[in-house]
């Protein structure tokens, strides 16, 4: 019989055995990875190589003016070229954050006997080993609404510390609306059960300036199977109410339609925005999903440099 658990409010706060865990991850993961990564930014940055922040005003790229910005900032010239509008982008402008964040929210506590690990704890873990391995890839990463972009070499163990102070997170199952800039990317870690249009709303607001991003759905094996057959008492972590149901067997079958529609909207909105949509299962290796963002990463990047 599969059994399930909640996990206690202070298991969604990392500690030393989620950064520990993180840095061993990030450890076991081919250093070839990394270093395809870099090539494949080189050579998606032609001659250039690939571009830092600086002091310097040399021409870098033209870019799709995107809602918000500064009108001023239209190159007038090359728009009139074409029906688009056009920002001539300069060297100094385009270096680029990676900014993650990690649902820690009472959903996040739940745990099956099937899974390695339990969803928080996997999206911790996942988020800091991503972190030290882009660092070590040379980019600066940063937290939504709580760290500004670093580059340390200890950028595991300052994110947990950042994590640990943020209490007022562990009610928070939405990111903060905080829009990125247009060369930068987010990950977003979370079980992303709420309302997709509540979800909808905080990512359109993160890209709103043209920013990139990926969400990165972590699942229990039982909410996508849901094995149960019998009597069952259902309980909503977030909000605290639950529900019993006498047929656990049939019921599953709505459940599942409503899951596979509620993963629809995810994937639409992802396509619509740009953005990319990774399903993480807990029984699956941690590796499995690290190496498949930095792949995601590398061709964001490429498709990015590639707008004239």
């Amino acid at each position: 019989m599969t059994r399930v658990r909640v996990l206690p409010e202070a298991a969604r706060i990392p500690g030393r055995h989620e950064t520990e865990a993180a840095l061993e991850l990030a450890q076991r993961m081919p250093r070839l990875v990394l270093e395809a990564r870099r090539v494949a930014a080189n050579l998606s940055h032609g001659i250039h190589g690939r571009r830092r922040a600086g002091i310097g005003e040399t021409f870098w790229q033209f870019r799709p003016f995107v809602a918000g910005e500064a009108a001023q900032r239209i190159d007038w010239r090359r728009s009139g070229r074409d029906d688009r509008l056009y920002v001539r982008e300069r060297e100094w402008e385009a270096a680029q954050n990676i900014w993650f964040w990690i649902d820690r929210s009472a959903s996040m506590a739940y745990a099956s006997s099937l899974a390695r690990a339990p969803k928080v704890e996997r999206a911790i873990v996942l988020g800091l080993a991503l972190a030290d391995a882009f660092v070590e890839g040379g980019e600066r990463v940063g937290l939504l609404g709580l760290m500004p972009p670093r580059a340390t070499t200890r950028i595991a163990e300052a994110m947990a510390e950042a994590l640990v102070a943020d209490r007022a997170a562990l009610d928070d199952d939405l990111p903060p609306q905080a829009p990125i800039p247009a060369m930068d990317e987010a990950i977003l870690i979370g079980d992303f059960l709420s309302p997709s249009g509540e979800t909808a709303s905080a990512v359109e607001a993160i890209s709103s300036r043209g920013g990139r991003g990926h969400l990165v759905l972590i699942a229990d094996p039982v909410e996508e199977t849901f094995p149960f057959e019998g009597q069952a008492v259902l309980h909503d972590l977030e909000e605290g109410i639950s529900l019993r149901i006498g047929d656990a067997a049939s019921w599953g079958e709505a459940y599942r339609e409503r899951m596979a529609r509620h993963r629809g909207s995810l994937e639409d909105l992802a396509r619509r925005r740009g953005w990319t949509l990774t399903v993480h299962r807990t029984d699956r290796p941690a590796s499995e999903a690290a190496l498949r963002l930095i792949t995601l990463v590398a061709a964001s990047r490429g498709a990015g440099s590639g707008r004239r």
